[in-house]
This record gives structure tokens, sequence and C-alpha cells, in this order.
């Protein structure tokens, strides 16, 4: 299928799981890895205000558009952020993020 892409993400034990995402469904890493069963807080609901939804970019990176301004200033109040990461409620995938990599670092509930 053209509008399928899988992704791997790796939880906050280590464990890898790969995740396959139709890219026509206009969701947001975020509502993925939830809809995925993954424990993401999401306090804010996806509008970059609560950062609990803070992933770390392993490979793919340079596919994913730049992070806003707003998702910035979150990053910046997170203790453990770093270069390689962003808000999975800011990100939107599409068919060139086929292989993306990522690790979840948000807060648990």
């Amino acid at each position: 299928m053209d509008n399928l892409i899988t992704i791997y993400v790796e939880d906050r034990e280590g464990t890898v799981k790969d995740v396959e995402i139709p890219t026509d469904i206009n969701l947001s890493l975020m509502e993925i890895l939830k809809a995925s069963e993954y424990e993401i807080l999401a306090t804010c609901g996806g509008m970059a205000l609560c950062a609990t939804c803070h992933v770390q970019i392993l490979e793919g990176a340079e596919n994913l558009s730049e992070p806003q301004d707003q998702e910035l200033d979150m990053l910046d109040t997170l203790p453990d952020a770093d270069e390689e990461s962003r808000l999975a409620c800011q990100i939107r995938l599409g068919n060139e993020n086929d292989g993306l990599r990522i690790k979840i670092k948000g807060a648990l509930q």
C-alpha cells in the first residue's frame, strides 16, 4: 500500500515494536501512539503546552518538519531534552517517514 508506513517505537523499558500507520488519517504521532496503547499522558491534548508527549527521534529526523517556536519553548522546559527531542503532538507523518525510529520519553501518569 502506498499510504502505509512502519515506524519503530522504543518504550520506556527499552522494548522496540514496529507500528504500521496509514498516512491518510491525519493524526499526530501522539494520537497514533495513544491509539497503539502506549502510555502517553498528553495532558494538554496536543496543543504543545505540557511536553508530556516528549519523544526522542533516533532515526529519520531529517524527514520531519522543523519544530515551531511553541514546541521549542516547551522542550526548553525539560531537563532531559536534547537536539533529538520533539513533542509527538506536533509531528504529522507522511510517506517520507517510513522507517522513523523514536523513543518515548514523556512523563507517566
